[in-house]
């Protein structure tokens, strides 16, 4: 999510394949060590969790499972089982997952880390004893939660090279009997039997990018038992506009006066280096102006991997005061419920309370009667490493309360790199309109 500002009107022309592969190299460095002003950046959590390329690079030890094949039985298998061979960029982007300091920002995350261990423990019934692939493993820390909630056997997937570490954590715990770590893509490894659990911490900047959860769809495919149960089990990703008058302040008026220097002259460039690219930031419920509206409801069990190439919703909001309106905020929840308790049947946000879309007027909580566990990443619950995305306006609009605020949105996969993410957004607002159009990167 790097970004690389050139140009001012909001539009992204097609950077060499050279300079991605660097911003994909340089990701998990870009994102250690920043300040918390810093990080209103475009620090990325792409994840190592859709997995590499298979090959052990020397990698050895009891239960983890590198080029058990030879060349030709991994092959076939990859042509098999492989929607598309591994890019330079996969590669890149498995490569900054090999970086510690990632895997240590989530890992510290309470409130990831802590739901996704109560979750296991509310559905022990249903692990213990059980089979479960932990798609995209990192340090092994699921599979090692899943291994003491008594699992029979956890197969821990991963393409990045934290594989070897993750191997001997689970050495070091003496569970090598119980979770074998394998080395690969969740495309390219084999598991020879069915499984009863699939967990997965799939889920990036503005829930889809990164475009992860396609491992776990393919995962699921691939060796999930009828019934089975998948951790978390729906996701849902929202948006709302926003009023963010201390953010704008200090990256654009700043200029205005600078030691009594009128310096008016760098808005145009402070704004296009500011607000040209997606920002991830930590906001509050006081900046948010509305409801939220339901960007998509992702249903684990049934979506689709070409549901995930477009996804487009049109939006109405009725502002709740007046305010200059600076962008809209994203943010998602995801829900462990079991199998029985997911929709199944459509892809709609059928769980959803007040779901009004002209006036934007959506609940922020969907309706919970089974009590399942929910990781929210909203501006009013506890903060979390994905804090929300912001999409800024290069100036704000000046809204009335009640006054509409109205449009569309389509998210899709980059055809440059599917890891990165296309956002068209057409907003409208007291008679003038704009489009935006942006790459999270």
């Amino acid at each position: 999510m790097y970004s690389s500002p050139t140009h001012s009107n909001g539009y992204h022309h097609h950077h060499d394949d050279q300079h991605q592969l660097q911003q994909q190299q340089q990701l998990g460095e870009r994102r250690l060590g920043m300040s918390q002003r810093e990080r209103v950046r475009r620090g990325s959590r792409s994840r190592s969790r859709d997995l590499r390329d298979g090959h052990g690079h020397g990698a050895s030890g009891a239960g983890f499972r590198v080029s058990d094949h030879n060349t030709n039985t991994k092959l076939q298998q990859q042509q098999q089982h492989s929607q598309r061979p591994p890019t330079d960029f996969d590669m890149a982007y498995f490569h900054s997952y090999a970086h510690v300091g990632i895997h240590e920002e989530m890992i510290k995350d309470r409130v990831r880390t802590d739901t996704y261990r109560a979750a296991i423990m509310q559905h022990q019934n249903s692990i213990a004893g059980k089979v479960v692939v932990d798609v995209g493993c990192g340090t092994g820390i699921l599979s090692i939660f899943c291994a003491q909630a008594g699992a029979k056997r956890v197969y821990a997937v991963d393409a990045s090279d934290i594989a070897v570490q993750a191997n001997e954590v689970v050495k070091a715990n003496n569970l090598s009997d119980t979770v074998i770590v394998l080395h690969g893509r969740v495309e390219d490894v084999e598991i020879d039997e069915e499984v009863d659990v699939i967990i997965s911490e799939w889920m990036g900047y503005m829930l889809l990018y990164e475009s992860m959860l396609g491992s776990v769809i393919t995962a699921r495919d691939r060796w999930l038992k009828p019934g089975g149960l998948i951790l978390p089990s729906n996701a849902t990703l929202y948006m709302a506009p926003v009023t963010h008058t201390d953010r704008y302040s200090e990256s654009i008026d700043f200029w205005r006066n600078v030691y009594g220097i009128d310096m008016s002259a760098m808005l145009p460039l402070a704004k296009q280096c500011a607000f040209e690219e997606p920002s991830v930031e930590t906001i509050t419920g006081e900046n948010v102006l509305t409801w939220p509206h339901v960007v998509k409801h992702v249903d684990c069990y049934s979506i689709s991997i070409h549901e995930l190439e477009s996804v487009t919703t049109r939006y109405k909001f009725k502002s709740m005061m007046r305010a200059p309106l600076h962008g809209f905020a994203f943010w998602f929840d995801v829900e462990f419920s079991g199998a029985a308790e997911s929709p199944t049947n459509n892809h709609e946000p059928s769980l959803l309370v007040d779901n009004n879309i002209m006036d934007g007027n959506q609940r922020k909580k969907r309706s919970n009667p089974n009590e399942a566990l929910v990781l929210s990443t909203a501006p009013e619950d506890p903060p979390t490493h994905w804090q929300q995305t912001l999409i800024y306006f290069y100036d704000p609009i000046e809204v009335e309360q009640d006054q509409l605020i109205e449009g569309s949105i389509t998210l899709s996969q980059s055809k440059e790199n599917a890891r990165f993410m296309n956002i068209h957004l057409e907003y409208s607002s007291g008679g003038r309109s704009f489009v935006k159009e942006s790459v999270m990167r």
